[in-house]
């Protein structure tokens, strides 16, 4: 072999070795871009298996309330993205009865994977005690939504009363409207819902039977103020922006802030179909992630302004600014002269005080109350269904992922005893003894 021909090929192989080089070291640049890409999208290692979420799309219920804010924010800051999951869609409702509706379609059938939701119905979705034909539809709960700041507002016919948390005023008040041949009517937004037991609860503290000396009915939430306006019920228990809206159009006032009636109290979950979550842990524990997320973002004070701002926009609550900004920063008007709270220790909660972890204990005061109301039978094993329904397992695990700190994750799956304001005391680890102590029910204990 020539001379030439032997330096041609030694040529040609330090070309070819040169190339398999730049070739690698270019395969790896890429490969350590995409991980560093990976990591700045889950912070917490949700890839740390190699398992990224199995779908990127999951439809997200929600009703037009300020309790809903993390998943607008979520959605408007890009956290379902950045988990992910660009193509959650947050789906306004009519309803809480369209949003159980779609929530028996999933979103397979055009209805929704999850929601923001009212704490009680996953359980009686789950048990079929409001679905068509009573057939169950397995769901989930991964998160509370938030703490605090519901309210019951009263007709301005009733403002020289100045209701308070005391509701026994308009005991005698019902009663002569009643004598003069009209019902007095109280609204809730879905039976057995949170917003059905606090009025519930408060009516029956001051002596009201909602049962037999109300008429109780059920009114979607951004139609409340419309339904007050032209007479249709005398008092309401609804999330903002209603009550708020209502004090601005000078129609009623605010009677109670529901955290006055039990302090710290939880409201709205985020709900999911049980075989959205079966089929699809990932996609769930993303959508988790983000929402938690967003829970932190909700609670800075710096962010009160832009959040509400966010809020008002059409596609979510679609109400002024002016019915959300006050109470979103905590400053109460209650509507009656003199009755106006800076810095209410009742503001919502979508994070501090554990806002987001779905205590157990908390779960069994809602089932315990449904019984008291008839909407579970006594002899429903409560704790066997919170067993089916309450994943703060999964919460848990977003948690970690997150690297929340630990004094932010709860110790024990119990918050312990609750005391309402009329000195009532719920013991989770004895319901059948609060059941007992309360003197209006449909249940006996």
């Amino acid at each position: 072999m020539s001379r030439n021909v032997t330096e041609k090929a030694k040529a040609k192989r330090v070309s070819i070795s040169r190339r398999d080089l730049m070739r690698q070291a270019s395969a790896t640049a890429a490969t350590g871009a995409l991980m560093s890409a990976v990591k700045a999208v889950f912070p917490g290692g949700v890839f740390a298996q190699g398992a990224g979420p199995e779908v990127k799309k999951a439809t997200l219920g929600f009703i037009a309330l300020t309790d809903a804010g993390a998943l607008f924010v979520a959605k408007e800051k890009g956290l379902f993205a950045k988990h992910g999951m660009p193509e959650v869609e947050v789906a306004k409702q009519a309803s809480w009865g369209a949003t159980r509706d779609n929530l028996v379609l999933g979103g397979e059938g055009n209805g929704i994977d999850g929601a923001h939701i009212l704490t009680p119905m996953p359980y009686l979705i789950s048990a079929g005690k409001v679905t068509q034909n009573n057939i169950p539809t397995p769901m989930y709960i991964l998160a509370r939504l938030n703490l605090d700041s519901q309210c019951i507002s009263v007709a301005k016919e009733y403002a020289d009363l100045r209701i308070g948390v005391d509701s026994t005023p308009l005991k005698a008040a019902f009663e002569k409207k009643k004598a003069a041949g009209k019902s007095a009517k109280a609204a809730n937004t879905f039976p057995g819902g949170t917003h059905d037991l606090w009025i519930r609860y408060w009516l029956a503290a001051g002596g009201i039977d909602p049962d037999k000396d109300v008429e109780t009915i059920t009114v979607p939430p951004p139609q409340m103020v419309a339904n007050m306006k032209v007479g249709t019920m005398d008092c309401f228990c609804v999330c903002e922006p209603w009550n708020h809206q209502l004090v601005n159009q000078g129609i009623g006032y605010t009677a109670i802030n529901t955290g006055e009636l039990w302090n710290k109290h939880p409201e709205k979950s985020l709900g999911m179909r049980a075989a959205f979550v079966d089929k699809n842990p990932n996609a769930a524990k993303a959508i988790l992630m983000a929402v938690m997320e967003a829970q932190q973002w909700c609670d800075k004070p710096e962010n009160h302004e832009e959040f509400a701002n966010i809020m008002s926009k059409r596609q979510w609550i679609n109400a002024p600014v002016a019915d959300i900004l006050d109470r979103t920063k905590g400053k109460f008007d209650y509507g009656i002269p003199g009755k106006v709270v800076e810095n209410s220790p009742h503001i919502m909660k979508y994070w501090k005080d554990h806002a987001s972890y779905p205590f157990q204990s908390h779960d069994l005061w809602f089932i315990t109350e449904d019984i008291r109301w008839g909407k579970f039978e006594p002899t429903v094993d409560a704790k066997a269904l919170i067993k089916k329904v309450n994943r703060e397992d999964l919460w848990r695990e977003a948690a970690k992922a997150l690297s929340i700190p630990a004094d932010q994750i709860p110790a024990s799956t119990s918050r312990g005893k609750e005391t309402f304001f009329d000195g009532k005391v719920f013991d989770p680890d004895n319901p059948t003894a609060y059941l007992k102590s309360l003197a209006i029910k449909r249940a006996e204990a």
